[in-house]
């Protein structure tokens, strides 16, 4: 029979919808076309395919090739498809065995000497596969990556020639063993290497106990960028399921190497981003840095100096944690649960409030400067913390008396466990539904907040925010409920 059947996988989001590659040769004057919603790519997988099964010293058959990517509503992109085309032709010609690929999954582009290059969202795929039950082939650039899912039959050939003389039973391939993913705090970066600022140290360790979002604010050079670059360092490690989510994320950036101990993301895009590069965008859409930086640190420095339009983009997955982008033909959905840390200057010179050096800045250009952030996104940052300068002889001191980033770590790694086996989540995503359930305030701390909430004419979402932020500070304190003192300092973040 002059059909054949080979399996594949598209690529939808963080999805990996099954795909059938079938190819049909019939007599007639030789052509070759591909049908099933095609892209660019693949419409020019023809000319890659030709040259790598000619390359690969087999026979290309000199007559009329149809290949039908199913189903046919479902777009097709990039060069995943060449190799299972490839096979299809190959086994449509006879000159592979049909039986060898029934519970097999292929995917991979070819170079036209025959080699096999790598792709992205191979996670994605070792992940379905493993659901189905089959074995994947992907290319040997690519599996290190797809091994890291648990349970999956993998297989990376170099080139075409090699999967065919496995798949003949000739020369067989051993399945890619790589160890487990290792999930690591060490970032490179210590929090022993800031200088005082104490204060906001200490806010630091709150936001990342809680997974708060944290906005730094005071003059340029007083270690703003310093201190946002040492919270993932503080992070506890992901989890194993977590991890998989960040890596096949970090596949679509493509920065995902075999073999290399996993840690927090940590994305510090440029304020000229654009709003497409910030939450994702295209055709079809491709996760931008909110989702880059799921799971660890989206750190957005000279806040005010980002576009309007970009900053208003975030406030959504900072309430959901995940991005959906729809487009004409295409719909895709993207974790972006990340912790925001931003910094910014007082005023367009940086040195309101300075003691050291006099603002040069008008009012109207303070206000002016200042209007760039929108109160709504304030509104979603849950400390607000003042950094001042260092006195140029701590500075100059050579010994310093801070906590290191992997003590630190022990103690918010102890104070996230508490909240995970209470709500199963962080303080910062619970759900205002159950936040007075378990945020029990007495006659005095109620009073408290309800005076403080009319004279910084707080909104509902900030009250609840505070809420978070206090609940916080009580499991850092391990005590089981919110007391006045926590209030207070949850409220100082907030009036600052």
């Amino acid at each position: 029979m002059e059909l054949s059947i080979i399996h594949s996988r598209a690529l939808a989001g963080l999805s990996a919808p099954p795909v059938q590659v079938e190819t049909h040769l019939s007599n007639g004057l030789p052509a070759f076309h591909i049908v099933g919603m095609p892209e660019t790519a693949v419409r020019e997988s023809k000319d890659r395919v030709r040259s790598a099964i000619l390359n690969s010293h087999f026979d290309f058959p000199d007559r009329r090739i149809t290949v039908n990517l199913a189903p046919a509503d479902l777009p097709k992109g990039g060069g995943r498809f060449d190799l299972p085309i490839a096979l299809g032709i190959l086994v449509a010609s006879g000159q592979v065995p049909r039986d060898r690929l029934e519970n097999h999954e292929f995917l991979g582009e070819l170079a036209l000497n025959g080699g096999l290059r790598a792709v992205s969202g191979v996670i994605c795929a070792a992940l379905a596969a493993s659901a189905s039950g089959k074995q994947l082939v992907a290319p040997e650039q690519c599996a290190g990556t797809a091994a890291a899912v648990p349970e999956v039959r993998l297989i990376g050939p170099p080139d075409l020639l090699t999967l065919c003389a496995h798949l003949n039973g000739s020369v067989p391939l051993h399945p890619v063993k790589i160890p487990a993913v290792t999930a690591s705090g060490e970032t490179g970066s210590d929090l022993a290497e800031v200088v005082g600022q104490d204060a906001a140290r200490r806010a630091l360790e709150v936001a990342a106990s809680g997974g708060h979002n944290l906005l730094l604010a005071g003059p340029p050079g007083t270690g703003k960028t310093l201190l946002a670059s040492r919270l993932p360092g503080i992070l506890p490690p992901p989890d194993h399921d977590e991890s998989l989510v960040i890596l096949a994320l970090r596949d679509f950036g493509g920065v995902a190497r075999p073999g290399e101990a996993l840690v927090r993301p940590f994305r510090a895009p440029h304020h000229s981003a654009s709003a497409g590069a910030l939450i994702g965008g295209g055709s079809p859409p491709l996760p931008g840095e909110a989702s880059l930086a799921h799971g660890g640190v989206l750190f957005l420095d000279e806040l005010p100096e980002f576009s309007r339009h970009c900053l208003e983009t975030l406030r959504e997955p900072m309430e959901s944690g995940h991005v959906t982008l729809s487009r004409a033909r295409h719909k895709a959905s993207y974790p972006a649960s990340f912790q925001l840390i931003a910094a910014m200057n007082p005023c367009p010179c940086g040195y309101l409030g300075d003691p050291e050096r006099a603002c040069r800045c008008s009012a109207d250009q303070i206000q002016r400067y200042t209007a760039r952030v929108s109160g709504p996104l304030l509104d979603r940052i849950d400390l607000h913390v003042q950094v001042s300068r260092v006195a140029p002889a701590q500075l100059l001191q050579r010994e310093h008396d801070g906590e290191d980033s992997a003590t630190v770590r022990r103690r918010v790694s102890r104070c996230r466990a508490r909240q995970l086996e209470r709500q199963h989540c962080v303080n910062a995503r619970l759900h205002s539904d159950r936040l007075l359930d378990i945020c029990t305030l007495g006659r005095g701390e109620r009073k408290i907040l309800e005076q403080a909430a009319q004279r910084l004419k707080l909104s509902g979402r900030a009250i609840h925010r505070t809420l978070r932020v206090a609940l916080t500070l009580a499991d850092m304190a391990e005590v089981d409920h919110i007391h006045e003192l926590h209030l207070a300092e949850a409220l100082g973040y907030r009036a600052s």
